[in-house]
């Protein structure tokens, strides 16, 4: 079933959804529908130059457990060589703005993260709600990161780039080690792909996902902000 959100701010229950994901389309892009959605394990996925908004729901999600994040040899050695380095939420704008924008991404023509999008995540940012981790060079360049939404024990990935190689690899393998000092229980990877594959990412229910997105028991996220 695909449900229409254009008349109610509510979202029905994503397990009377599509079994491939797609769950609903229309409503809006608002900070207070986002703030409904992903606790609940749905997330808009769409060509934003293209109407209507589109909502997916996997009931099948794509996870990734701190303690259980693969360090492949090569990662290693670019970890300890310290060329780069990464931060936790100094520069949410940056990062989105990477994610949209790296290798022309945002003039593509099914690209999903637009200017709308944007304004309410750096909103969600503002909130609380919404988190980034930031890789640098030797020159203080912004040159990888991602961010996402942050619900009970979890971090819901959103979105990911790279301007070197394995930029985004060495943001999520730091994510993961912080989530480790403060009590995170996993990373929401949303689709697979063989990038995350390789990272250890593995497929949980949705009834295990909710049982982590909906916890009241959040890690303290500040403890990661310096």
């Amino acid at each position: 079933m695909i449900f229409n959100l254009d008349n109610t701010t509510e979202f029905p229950d994503p397990r009377y959804g599509n079994l491939d994901g797609f769950y609903a389309v229309g409503g809006d892009l608002s900070p207070e529908r986002l703030i409904k959605a992903y606790p609940q394990g749905i997330f808009p996925y769409f060509a934003f130059r293209q109407d209507p908004i589109i909502w997916w729901a996997p009931q099948e999600r794509y996870v990734i457990y701190p303690d259980e994040i693969h360090i492949s040899h090569s990662m290693r050695n670019l970890m300890n060589k310290k060329r780069l380095y990464c931060t936790f939420n100094e520069d949410f704008e940056g990062a989105i703005t990477g994610c949209a924008c790296a290798d022309g991404r945002i003039e593509e023509q099914y690209a999903w993260l637009g200017p709308e999008l944007m304004q309410t995540w750096k909103e969600l940012n503002r909130r609380g709600y919404a988190k980034s981790v930031e890789v640098w060079n030797e020159e203080d360049y912004l040159v990888g990161g991602l961010y996402g939404f942050v619900s009970g024990g979890c971090f819901i990935g959103e979105s990911m780039f790279s301007l070197e190689p394995n930029a985004s690899k060495l943001a999520l393998i730091f994510l993961a080690k912080e989530m480790q000092k403060i009590g995170g229980t996993f990373i929401d990877c949303q689709l697979k792909t063989s990038h995350l594959e390789s990272l250890g990412a593995r497929f949980i229910s949705y009834e295990e996902y909710l049982t982590v997105s909906l916890s009241e028991n959040m890690p303290d996220w500040s403890k990661l902000e310096k």
